[in-house]
């Protein structure tokens, strides 16, 4: 028969394996590389993403997370466009009552969403996903289109002041989250920054194409649209790297003047400056434990 005090020896013996095996375990898992992207891209009649130039840029980008604008598809069903940018095995979540609706578009499953009404426009609201990361964690990502126009700084404000208080109501805290799209800003201190200050980071490094501008209307003069991180979720943004070039903040991606254009294919250099295409798509990656 063993001894009581062989048996604690052997059970000690045991927890000591078990803890190396985690913690070799823990070191040695790959880190989660998630790259979001905002888009109010389009390229087509009607504010709808055919013939394909946005298409074809969301392509290339190679976005996990699309927080997408103006969602729209004249050729066929939204599932269908769906499948062109992130695949057959992707989620999303598509406002179906809005003239011009935004949406989430995920690789990874979304566990819940919808959209949180703006009260200050009649075609649009915040959509939103809960997205289910690998390892169980989770990310909340927000899609929104605010209002237009360099006199509506103060409606742009107040539509921010509506998100932060869907977020501090909706979202779980310590989550990570990010608000992304197309914010119709004039400046990098717009009002509405600062008051979406209250649940994501809103400083730089921002990004940027290789020439470091950081401009993403049409004419590349203002930067109207972001990806923004929660305090939870900025530790963890990296540099994206394209076409040879490490771009602290994230791309601003111009198809117009990329380089070089072959190592993001199929983005043609003329997509960017397609007749409908509104702005420029931002993209940020995170690198998560």
């Amino acid at each position: 028969m063993e001894s009581s005090r062989y048996r604690i020896s052997r059970v000690a013996a045991l927890a000591a394996l078990v803890a190396v095996f985690l913690l070799c375990s823990l070191a040695s898992a790959e880190p989660l590389h998630v790259r979001v992207a905002a888009a109010n891209l389009s390229s087509g009649d009607n504010q709808s993403y055919d013939p394909g130039h946005g298409i074809r840029i969301l392509q290339a980008l190679k976005p996990d997370v699309v927080l997408i604008q103006e969602f729209r598809y004249a050729k066929g069903t939204v599932r269908d466009l769906v499948d062109q940018i992130a695949g057959k095995e992707s989620a999303f979540y598509h406002e179906d009552d809005a003239q011009l609706p935004n949406g989430v578009i995920s690789r990874f499953p979304i566990r819940t969403s919808g959209c949180w009404t703006d009260a200050l426009v009649s075609n649009r609201d915040f959509a939103w996903a809960d997205i289910q990361l690998p390892g169980g964690k989770d990310l909340w990502a927000v899609s929104v289109h605010l209002h237009s126009g360099g006199d509506s700084v103060e409606l742009r404000n107040q539509q921010a002041a509506e998100i932060v208080k869907y977020i501090k109501e909706k979202v779980p805290v310590g989550q990570y989250l990010v608000i992304g799209g197309d914010f119709n800003t004039q400046v990098r201190g717009e009002d509405c920054l600062q008051t979406l200050g209250q649940v994501i980071v809103n400083s730089g490094p921002y990004p940027a194409d290789q020439s470091g501008n950081g401009g993403t209307s049409a004419n590349r003069s203002k930067p109207y649209d972001w990806v923004l991180a929660s305090p939870q979720l900025q530790p963890f943004s990296a540099a994206v790297t394209a076409g040879g070039s490490t771009l602290p903040g994230g791309l601003v991606f111009d198809s117009r003047v990329f380089t070089p254009l072959d190592t993001v294919t199929p983005a043609q250099q003329d997509d960017s400056a397609a007749k409908n295409m509104q702005h420029m798509a931002v993209v940020r990656d995170f690198v998560l434990p």
